[in-house]
């Protein structure tokens, strides 16, 4: 998260004020803006290499409607802080569920076993 964001990123969330984002983000990812290009990116990775491994860290790892994205978009894992993986956990956990019951709403388990999002923590270098 960048260090002068409490300076002016109140006046984007506020509806009072611009109410431009509806969330931090520098914590939440924008799944119509910048979830289109993570999606690009990683149709395109794997159109030429197609075990490419793809994956998230930072805040946005830590969040759980960001992680749910990164499961329905296919990433391989997300990373976060130590204080956040639990939720990621649970986020991810989630994620394997809701998709389950979409998918197969009748049926306890699907044919094909697709493996969740990896979670763990960032280190620091």
């Amino acid at each position: 998260m960048r260090d002068d964001a409490g300076r002016f990123l109140f006046d984007y969330l506020d509806e009072k004020r611009a109410a431009i984002f509806a969330s931090d983000p520098f914590q939440t990812l924008d799944q119509a803006g910048v979830g289109l290009l993570i999606d690009w990116a990683i149709t395109r990775g794997r159109s030429t290499r197609p075990k490419l491994k793809v994956g998230i860290c930072g805040e946005h790892g830590g969040d759980s409607q960001s992680v749910k994205f990164c499961h329905r978009e296919g990433m391989n894992y997300v990373s976060a802080s130590p204080f956040r993986v639990p939720i990621s956990r649970l986020a991810a956990a989630q994620a394997v569920i809701e998709e389950k019951t979409e998918r197969f709403p009748g049926r306890k388990r699907p044919r094909k076993y697709r493996y969740p999002l990896l979670v763990g923590r960032s280190e620091r270098i």
